[in-house]
């Protein structure tokens, strides 16, 4: 029996479902029930039916799996799974940037830990960002976080007076210009996407056609017609591309954006977590049941 087969099996035995990250390892992506950005994956975990969720995919995604779904057991396969960005701030550093702007309306990218999303007004993915802070009454102040790239192209589409946290994604923010112009020299006329998170990803820089979610980056896929299209983000939303049209070459702009937290979780590693029933996701309900708001609200948008 190969792995793929047992993992099957102990889906329907468990009755589990699997969701993976379009950044996932492309083996991974070929056996998982649902496959997509965070928005669709938090989607997909708040009305599913199975007693289990094992999320391939890192921390803050099984946490967000579990607020939604607390009577549910989620499984995250690798603890190792963290992500740099989440942990650019937390719950403490939070808080006393609310008390320095009371009043202010506080927007989460969903890539941060359920504390955060606690003390956080709105969460938003990289899909709806732009809507969620659309739909905050004028007149108020806006804290973003913790994605300073994301949260200015946020601001330069929706005009907001918006402060900014400054963090970052690692594998993102080094995508520079000078990147994306040397691709293009490579590949002229191929256009050229862009996760909203690259350092590459500023009003200034013509060479990027179009800035899109990895979901926004697959419909893309398969509209398109161009024989090239060069894409700047972590580099395994290419086999998922590639699988939507096999007809178009798609290319990264950097063969290294690769995020090790993404590419921790193998198949073993996914069955052993249904075998074993490892590892747990626990939420405290103080906690979970303060982030849940914010994530209706995000899922609902």
């Amino acid at each position: 029996m190969t792995l793929a087969e047992e993992i099957a099996r102990l889906k329907e035995e468990r009755s589990a479902v699997l969701l993976a990250h379009n950044y996932q390892r492309p083996e991974v992506q070929d056996i998982a029930d649902f496959v997509g950005d965070s928005l669709y994956l938090s989607r997909q975990a708040a009305t599913t039916d199975r007693r289990v969720i094992v999320f391939a995919g890192v921390r803050f995604m099984a946490e967000t799996a579990k607020i939604l779904n607390p009577t549910k057991t989620v499984l995250l396969p690798d603890l190792g799974a963290g992500c740099a960005l989440a942990d650019s701030i937390t719950a403490e550093e939070l808080k006393r940037w609310k008390g320095e702007h009371p009043g202010a309306a506080v927007v989460s990218y969903i890539n941060t830990s359920a504390e955060v999303k606690a003390e956080s007004d709105y969460i938003c993915t990289s899909s709806n960002a732009v809507q969620v802070v659309a739909g905050i009454p004028a007149e108020r102040e806006i804290l973003f976080l913790p994605d300073m790239f994301l949260g200015d192209h946020v601001r330069r589409i929706t005009g907001r007076r918006m402060h900014l946290w400054v963090g970052d994604c690692p594998v993102h923010a080094k995508m520079r210009p000078e990147d994306v112009e040397a691709a293009r020299r490579l590949h002229p006329g191929a256009p050229v996407l862009a996760h909203p998170e690259c350092g590459c990803s500023t009003a200034a820089l013509p060479a990027v056609d179009r800035v899109l979610s990895t979901d926004g980056m697959v419909r893309f896929a398969r509209s398109t017609d161009a024989p090239e299209v060069l894409v700047a983000t972590e580099v395994g939303i290419l086999h998922r591309m590639r699988q939507e049209n096999p007809r178009t070459r798609f290319l990264p702009i950097s063969e290294g954006t690769v995020c090790p937290y993404m590419k921790a979780i193998d198949l073993t590693d996914i069955r052993d977590a249904l075998a074993l029933d490892r590892y747990r996701i626990e939420v405290p309900e103080a906690t979970a049941g303060r982030a849940r708001r914010a994530l209706e609200r995000m899922i609902a948008s």
